[in-house]
């Protein structure tokens, strides 16, 4: 009576071992097997700044005339004017046409002006903003600015 009960409790321990070993020979010794390199790849995609077909210069970029630039570095300062802050600027988006600057200092959107480190001042449209100050392409161009300089500028405004 003894050999049929532990007959079938060795089978049992044994099919047991048969399936341990028989994961170990899948995941092997070291850890899971890597799967093979990827022999397709996507195809290759061209991008563009603004939706252009080739580079794009600032110049063709920026719609603004050159009389409108001049008319802003030439405005004189305005009674009333105050000052605002110092802030460092950054180039804004090149689609946004104009003579702008957005800043968190500026509560709504009013005109005002802005005045370099080196003392030139422009003429432009104030505008609320967060984060760093915005500056567009037209005044870095038409301050002479190089499009890839943070300057500080001074903003004045209502």
């Amino acid at each position: 009576m003894k050999q049929f009960v532990i007959l079938p409790l060795v089978a049992l321990a044994l099919s047991g071992c048969a399936l341990l070993q028989k994961e170990r020979g899948r995941t092997g010794v070291t850890g899971p097997v890597e799967p093979p390199p990827a022999t397709e790849f996507a195809p290759k995609v061209a991008t563009s700044v603004l939706g252009a077909t080739q580079a794009t210069s600032a110049e063709a970029l920026d719609k603004t005339t050159a009389e409108e630039k001049a008319a802003a570095l030439a405005a004189p300062a305005k009674g009333g004017e105050r000052e605002l802050g110092r802030v460092v600027v950054t180039l804004g988006s090149p689609a946004e046409q104009g003579i702008w600057l957005s800043s968190a200092l500026v509560k709504e959107k009013a005109q005002g002006r802005i005045m370099t480190a080196a003392g030139k001042s422009l003429a432009l449209e104030l505008r609320p903003g967060t984060g760093g100050a915005l500056l567009s392409l037209a005044a870095f161009q038409a301050l002479g600015l190089s499009l890839t300089e943070l300057p500080q500028v001074t903003v004045y405004g209502p």
